[in-house]
């Protein structure tokens, strides 16, 4: 097992509902966790949506290998256009996800430029450079079709 420290980076969605969206950083890489968005409540009179904030990763962008998918809610895939705009990485996920992600990116005039990659449940992601990071799933039941867990493996 490589040796350094795992660096857990939420930069949303944490204590509270919505805006899932974390960073993993080991070593020189990085991957990202779902990209979400929130539903403001009504103390935020006028604004439509909230989105992350990620200025961590546009400081660390050379360190950004990918943004996992685990599902195609909005509070997961909602700001994916928004984080997309700054980092040009590419983009996992289920075939299921991915179609809710082709029109969304569509409608922000992203999709030809978007690196988007399937995933089937049980399967490894390609390993891409030198990341130490293989985004393994397990298919797990939610409300929405296509959904899974993503598991970390160590790479030596």
């Amino acid at each position: 097992m490589p040796t350094g420290k795992l660096h857990i980076v939420p930069l949303g969605g944490l204590g509270e509902f919505g805006m899932n969206c974390m960073a993993v950083r080991w070593g020189d890489d990085i991957i990202v966790i779902d990209a979400g968005l929130m539903f403001p409540e009504a103390e935020l009179l006028g604004v439509d949506i909230v989105v992350p904030d990620i200025s961590y990763l546009i400081e660390n962008r050379q360190r950004v290998r990918a943004i996992i998918l685990t599902h195609g809610h909005e509070d997961h895939i909602g700001a994916l256009p928004w984080i997309l705009s700054e980092l040009n990485v590419p983009v996992w996920g289920t075939e299921f996800t991915l179609a809710y992600v082709e029109d969304k990116l569509e409608e922000h005039g992203l999709l030809d430029s978007a690196d988007l990659h399937e995933i089937r449940a049980g399967e490894n992601a390609s390993r891409q450079g030198r990341s130490p990071f293989i985004p393994s799933t397990l298919r797990i039941v939610l409300s929405i079709a296509c959904r899974w867990r993503f598991i970390r493996r160590w790479v030596c």
